[in-house]
């Protein structure tokens, strides 16, 4: 018998099927600056409307979650964690999401399992005004076991050059406002699986793994609301490192955030994994979000109406002079 690609583990006709299964719901994520089809070697995207427009471009993965997703059989919200984790870094300079691609890998592909990540991160495109306009599928016996997938994800966004936000007109006495979480979002997995190794198991009468897999908040509607009314100083995503390692990020040379930790709105599933894992306050916070996913820094005669525009959002502290970039009062 003659070799086949198909005899080293890959399956081409497993990869037409994903893509039948996917290309009406990506096509609907298309407007018109899209100026071709999902199968070119490249995708097209006409920019128009700005004045002086600055591309800004930003590339995640979903990390050990997607192993909480494969063990449990559920592959729905993968693909809206994939696009908040980089739509959200983007939307920290003011950026609109103009378009996403994806990169998924495996041992052996399964077309149901690539569709259904795919298509959560069609959702999540469609949510968000954005287009999904190209993407690869990598099947790659040898580097992937069997049922193992990678996923990651690239988005570029658009703000015009003189409404870009960095951070630079942060300054003492700004307010620092929380944007909740809607859990771990994508983050610290490698230790929440230590702690919590059955997903099986009931956590406030449901599985765990539903509260784990519950996908990362997008906050693109929420922050352009804020932004197209007042002047917003700073943005930070509140990812790897927690509130400790991010806003740093934004904070400039001589001023510190001060922040009163008493004041942030732990989820109940954190407090759990602190309990069960015997985590300081401190490493909790160094790790995950606990329960801030975004957070905006804005001048304290705005505060007001940015708490008013979010339904949700809280003060946690403010800008004071410092050499450290960063204090929580616990």
């Amino acid at each position: 018998m003659s070799n086949t690609y198909k005899s080293a583990g890959v399956d081409k006709e497993e990869g037409y099927k994903t893509v039948d299964k996917i290309k009406k719901a990506v096509g609907e994520t298309h407007n018109s600056n899209v100026l071709n089809h999902l199968g070119s070697f490249g995708a097209f995207y006409e920019i128009g409307g700005y004045k002086n427009p600055v591309l800004v471009s930003g590339t995640d993965g979903v990390g050990t979650k997607l192993k909480v997703a494969l063990d449990s059989k559920r592959y729905d919200s993968i693909g809206i964690d994939c696009f908040a984790m980089c739509a959200n870094d983007i939307l920290c300079h003011g950026a609109k999401p103009l378009f996403f691609l994806d990169y998924l890998a495996c041992g052996k592909l399964d077309s149901e399992i690539a569709a259904e990540i795919v298509l959560g991160m069609v959702k999540a495109c469609k949510d968000n005004n954005c287009a999904l306009i190209g993407g690869e599928t990598a099947e790659m016996p040898g580097m992937y076991k069997p049922g193992d997938y990678d996923v990651a994800g690239f988005c570029v966004g658009i703000v015009e050059k003189d409404q870009i936000i960095d951070g630079s007109k942060i300054k003492t006495g700004d307010k620092i406002i929380a944007l909740p979480s809607s859990g771990f979002h994508s983050n610290g997995f490698s230790l929440v699986r230590k702690i919590f190794p059955n997903f099986e198991e009931e956590f406030e009468g449901k599985p765990l793994y539903e509260t784990l897999l519950v996908p990362t908040r997008l906050y693109y509607k929420d922050i352009h609301r804020v932004i197209e009314e007042v002047e917003v100083s700073g943005i930070a995503h509140i990812t790897g490192g927690g509130l400790y390692e991010n806003i740093p990020r934004i904070i400039g040379d001589g001023l510190c955030a001060s922040i009163d930790a008493s004041k942030i709105q732990i989820p109940s599933v954190m407090l759990e994994l602190e309990k069960r894992g015997n985590i300081a306050r401190e490493e909790m916070f160094g790790t995950f979000n606990m329960g801030v996913g975004m957070i905006v820094v804005v001048d304290p005669e705005h505060a007001e109406k940015v708490l008013h525009l979010l339904d949700d959002a809280y003060e946690i502290g403010e800008i004071t002079e410092g050499a450290e970039k960063i204090n929580l009062k616990f």
